[in-house]
């Protein structure tokens, strides 16, 4: 058994964009150094609203310019596109404010935080012609491309079944963004976007959403396990996450023919091991020693998309974004409420 090769894209042959920041936290500053380290891209100017915290942000990672506030970005002509790195509330009204002047935008998971917000942002895009997309970082790693040509080739069979989850065992404050509903608090928007993404990369929108697990009563979702059934019934997806345990972080996809199992973290750079019959072969993504240098990846493709005239990622697109925040909205509903934490 032999697997294929990741098709990468050249970062040298797509455009270099000019890059506009906003957002000082610590996955900002992970792209920022992955697209100086790995790609063509370049961030000139970095925006936020604490001016001391931006400065230092903008020196430590090699960026020419600091802005306050953040919406002074948008009048600047030498800016291409804006990646918003903010906390998930505020990703609505930036967005749609990038691209009403013209801008492309790359947003942060969770890409808004309901389902009409995302169709909202989508429709945007498409009538100012820029592209918007997630900054969903696992489409884009080798390992999600070898894994589409095993199924796209019919390798592992006729897919039946997607296991995914991601756990963490998160501590209590009452301070944090993470356990307030109103910032977009909770295990779902935070990272249960991750294997709910996966799952849909494969399956598609689900046909039928079963779950199980608690939320408060103040709207925080604490733990969630979900059963996703794929349009006719053919194959299921089961996704779980989790602000109380640390789960393993892995992925699984069974054909009627073989196996995958994504390698843990399966959000991030790991690797695959496909299994059919008796064989089992491992693919390994060791290229990078800092699993966060892969955000390159992402912001190579756009410059990509935007070469060719997009208005979304062909392997994300806006309407898929949309059904992955529905689906979000349709395991909440289904949980069962406890008391707020203290």
């Amino acid at each position: 058994m032999t697997l294929p090769s990741a098709r990468l894209i050249d970062p040298s042959a797509v455009p270099a964009l000019r890059w506009g920041v906003i957002g000082t936290g610590w996955i900002a500053g992970y792209f920022v150094d992955a697209l100086h380290g790995h790609t063509g891209q370049r961030v000139t100017v970095v925006a936020a609203r604490d001016a001391d915290r931006t400065g230092v942000f903008a020196a430590a990672h090699g960026i020419e310019r600091v802005l306050t506030p953040p919406e002074a970005l948008f009048d600047l002509a030498d800016i291409d596109v804006v990646y918003i790195a903010t906390p998930h509330a505020s990703h609505r009204d930036l967005a749609l404010r990038a691209i009403a002047a013209g801008k492309h935008v790359l947003v942060e998971k969770p890409f808004a935080m309901t389902a009409a917000e995302s169709a909202e942002i989508a429709a945007a895009s498409r009538a100012a012609g820029v592209l918007a997309m997630e900054a969903m970082w696992t489409r884009y790693l080798p390992q999600s491309d070898v894994l589409r040509q095993l199924i796209g080739d019919g390798e592992l069979g006729e897919v039946t079944q997607i296991v995914a989850d991601f756990g963490s065992a998160a501590t209590y404050d009452p301070t944090s963004r993470l356990w307030d509903a109103a910032q977009g608090g909770g295990a779902l928007l935070d990272i249960g976007v991750y294997p709910i993404s996966f799952a849909s990369s494969i399956l598609g929108a689900p046909e039928r959403v079963q779950a199980t697990g608690l939320v408060t009563a103040d709207g925080v979702d604490l733990r969630a396990t979900a059963l996703l059934t794929s349009a006719g019934g053919a194959a299921d997806a089961v996704v779980s996450t989790s602000l109380l345990a640390r789960t393993p972080a892995s992925a699984m996809v069974v054909g009627s023919l073989g196996r995958v199992d994504v390698l843990p973290a399966f959000f991030a750079p790991s690797g695959l091991r496909v299994t059919r019959g008796e064989l089992t072969e491992e693919w390994i993504d060791d290229r990078f020693s800092q699993r966060y240098d892969a955000l390159g990846y992402q912001a190579t493709a756009l410059a990509v998309y935007v070469g060719e005239g997009l208005v979304e990622s062909p392997l994300h697109p806006l309407d898929e974004v949309t059904t992955v925040l529905r689906t979000v909205e349709g395991i909440r509903k289904q949980l069962t409420v406890t008391p707020p934490l203290s």
